[in-house]
């Protein structure tokens, strides 16, 4: 997104960005891509902790921004910062508002079974996401989608659609439209407890449970004690078996239908084909997952 809006000539005068997290193996502090972009283009960053110390508004108020733009930012904005820029604060926000309100959009959309998705440019005031619409955008949920392929195309959604909105708000002719009463859904954070697949649940909702959580953060079942990451499956119609029982070939019973396992990880190893995996792993037949 910020890559798109210095493309496009917006003038970016601050950036703000979550602290540098430890990553790979040594831990070391890591910056996200939004600082080392920023950095790259000479542009101030700020990464505070909270937002709620005045000396943090204040140092946005003295940027003097037109509009603040807000994307997957994790920290709540209070009132005095979404008041610091001019034309106020717009978030990108990746559901079709008022449905998949929260923190999870992505991944509920997915888990839902739902057709279509979106972005949305809205208006921010203090509640959660309930902020008038400026613009809105559709996509397909295409049978294949996970949660990275979907995030992707839904980022490049919108980077396109704040583009096309900024020179409205700049000119005062944005029109925002106040999200209907009707509809409203919520996309809570997921918690570790969902990512364990229930396997008396249909083939089809642990299908598309296993897309959501790909690549992270991953669904798992339990074999002998041992855990198993689920990476790809597959839903197969007409056999009969038990909830988590296993016939040749990695195919596991649900509680409706059956989902053949095409791709799964051995807790401290690496990602298998399912032939790989038996062949160093066997489950025999009517072996069960946990």
């Amino acid at each position: 997104m910020l890559a798109r809006l210095l493309a496009a000539g917006h003038e970016v005068v601050l950036a703000l960005t979550r602290p540098d997290r430890p990553a790979g193996r040594g831990l070391r502090p890591m910056s996200s891509p939004v600082k080392r972009l920023a950095a790259a283009h000479g542009i101030e960053v700020l990464q505070p902790l909270g937002l709620q110390a005045a000396t943090e508004v204040e140092r946005v108020r003295a940027a003097r921004p037109d509009a603040l733009v807000v994307a997957a930012y994790g920290l709540i904005l209070p009132q005095s910062l979404l008041e610091a820029g001019r034309h106020g604060a717009l978030n990108i926000h990746a559901s079709l508002l008022p449905r998949w309100r929260g923190a999870a959009p992505i991944q509920r959309a997915i888990l839902a079974g739902d057709s279509e998705t979106g972005i949305s440019i809205m208006q921010m005031d203090a509640g959660l996401d309930t902020g008038a619409i400026l613009r809105q955008a559709k996509t397909p949920i295409r049978d294949d989608d996970d949660s990275a392929s979907l995030h992707d195309r839904l980022a490049a959604l919108g980077a396109d659609l704040i583009v096309g909105v900024l020179p409205d708000v700049a000119l005062s002719r944005a029109i925002a439209v106040p999200q209907p009463k009707l509809g409203i859904t919520y996309a809570s954070k997921i918690q570790k407890r969902e990512t364990r697949m229930d396997w008396t649940r249909s083939a089809a909702e642990l299908e598309r449970a296993v897309r959501a959580f790909r690549p992270a953060p991953g669904a798992s079942t339990m074999a002998d004690g041992i855990e198993l990451k689920i990476w790809r499956v597959r839903v197969i119609h007409g056999l009969s078996l038990a909830p988590g029982e296993v016939a040749d070939g990695l195919v596991v019973g649900c509680g409706e239908g059956a989902l053949e396992v095409l791709e799964l990880q051995r807790a401290g190893g690496r990602r298998l084909s399912a032939p790989e995996f038996v062949r160093g792993h066997p489950l025999p037949a009517g072996a069960r997952l946990e």
